[in-house]
């Protein structure tokens, strides 16, 4: 399957402007491989055709590779590894925590780390208010993982002094926006455009409020 997608991966990297080696681009095509392969059993996505998994997964999860800064990265909510897979590949010189409470998919996530030989991924199956890290982490992504408010108050306390919270959004969710408490700030929203997706992809940088007190100390 990896030489047939093998076109499409670079034409839709060239488009979000990244390079990828020949290593990382095997790498990203044998995760899609593994993906197809343990979702006919597991049930790990709803999207069941590798063509559309390229696009809506592995693409989607590339397209905020550049806007994501930090070298200790959390993937909340993770699933089978999106975003945090795609981008542990594209920057292995950087750590991607992968967090899931679903058993199933992070038995997934320790084949694929394994498979990969991704050195720089650890996978925990928690849920994201019982995690502890005395670290910190400077970025926490999430795809589709809960409203901006729940996932504003469930990581707050995995934040890194000057860390970000990186929400990746459908339609821009404004509601969802109206219901963040004001202790925290969005810094920005970008509007995302995922090659092969006809739909409407944002990316909302989210941080505590310089000063603020955590809701811990309130």
């Amino acid at each position: 399957m990896s030489s047939d997608f093998s076109p499409a991966l670079t034409d839709g990297a060239r488009q979000l402007h990244l390079e990828l080696s020949p290593v990382q681009q095997q790498l990203l095509l044998d995760y899609l491989a593994l993906l197809h392969k343990w979702n006919r059993a597991y049930n790990l996505t709803a999207v069941r055709d590798p063509a559309q998994m390229l696009n809506r997964h592995l693409l989607d999860s590339l397209s905020i590779a550049s806007l994501v800064q930090g070298q200790r990265v959390l993937d909340v909510g993770t699933g089978p590894g999106l975003p945090g897979i795609p981008l542990a590949i594209l920057f292995p010189e950087r750590q991607f925590e992968l967090l899931d409470s679903n058993g199933k998919k992070t038995r997934f996530l320790i084949e694929a780390r394994a498979q990969l030989g991704l050195r720089n991924v650890e996978v925990h199956c928690d849920r994201v208010e019982a995690l502890c890290d005395e670290r910190g982490f400077d970025a926490i992504t999430s795809r589709a993982f809960a409203s901006l408010a729940d996932m504003a108050q469930g990581c707050e306390h995995l934040l890194a002094p000057g860390g970000k919270m990186f929400a990746m959004k459908g339609l821009y969710p404004e509601q969802e926006l109206s219901q963040l408490p004001k202790r925290f700030i969005v810094e920005t929203c970008h509007t995302l455009s995922v090659p092969g997706v006809d739909e409407a992809r944002h990316l909302l940088v989210i941080s505590p409020r310089t000063g603020e007190p955590a809701a811990s100390e309130q």
